[in-house]
């Protein structure tokens, strides 16, 4: 296996058993030094000051670096899949948090922001979602260049996300190239989760050479179970070298469950 170097810890479904300001501490103390955040403030696309400057305090201070930070995506983890293709309220709250994630970003020098789709809902026609989406991810985009950043659209699995519509690694990429279309910035890039892409059932190594080069960032979790490498059956010492002859050479986020032992035992896998 890789080194740690190559990885970023995310710290919302990692280190969740802590407080949201003590885990970027407690992944430097696991021997981190990068961790990436779904937006911590789920009821606030626009939070208080304090609570922005409070976290960008803990992640000073434990000396890790933000690599990646998703923009507003409701109730998450919850029943929500997103927010940007969603009419009304969330939609709005979306758009809200656009320049307040890219700015706190900025502070710290992230780059990379997840924009997750969301669910369909009732209501409004796939066809009117999928134009809401289309022109929240223009702004995103837009959002994610005015900081020097790349915007990631994910796909998710279908067997635990029902109601999204972006459950396939084509249909993100699809995706990918209507928003660089759109804006002719060529930043928006695919974000390949291969814990969901298994759960869809794909070809792993088929989908790493034919959108490796499409890829911005690249996230694990072992299947079945969500768990850490060695706790399923894909074959990370494979997969990883897969990307690498593919050229990918960015980071990996480790998005798992911990288990039972909590997170800072869930790492034995990298010393193996």
């Amino acid at each position: 296996m890789v080194s740690s170097d190559r990885f970023t810890v995310n710290a919302s479904i990692l280190f969740t058993e802590l407080p949201l300001l003590e885990r970027p501490a407690a992944a430097a103390a696991a021997g981190f030094d990068k961790i990436e955040l779904w937006w911590p403030w789920v009821d606030a696309p626009v939070p208080e000051r304090a609570q922005l400057d409070a976290l960008r305090s803990a992640i000073e201070d434990a000396g890790v670096q933000l690599t990646g930070l998703n923009f507003y995506a409701g109730q998450l983890p919850g029943p929500d899949r997103g927010a940007l293709s969603l009419p009304g309220q969330e939609s709005e709250r979306f758009r809200a948090n656009l320049k307040v994630a890219a700015d706190f970003a900025r502070s710290l020098g992230c780059k990379a922001f997840n924009a997750l789709y969301g669910n369909r809902v009732e209501g409004a026609t796939e066809q009117e979602q999928d134009e809401l989406a289309l022109e929240n991810l223009v702004l995103a985009a837009r959002e994610a260049d005015r900081v020097g950043g790349v915007l990631l659209i994910e796909a998710l699995n279908a067997p635990e996300s029902p109601k999204c519509p972006l459950v396939s690694a084509p249909k993100a990429v699809e995706l990918v190239d209507k928003v660089n279309e759109a804006t002719g910035l060529d930043n928006a890039r695919f974000l390949m989760d291969l814990y969901h892409l298994s759960m869809n059932g794909e070809d792993l190594a088929g989908v790493i050479e034919r959108y490796a080069a499409k890829t911005g960032h690249v996230q694990i979790a072992d299947n079945p179970g969500r768990g850490a490498p060695g706790t399923g059956s894909l074959d990370f010492d494979d997969l990883i070298g897969r990307l690498d002859k593919a050229g990918y050479d960015g980071l990996i986020g480790l998005e798992y469950k911990p288990g039972d032992n909590g997170s800072a035992a869930s790492f034995g896998w990298l010393s193996k």
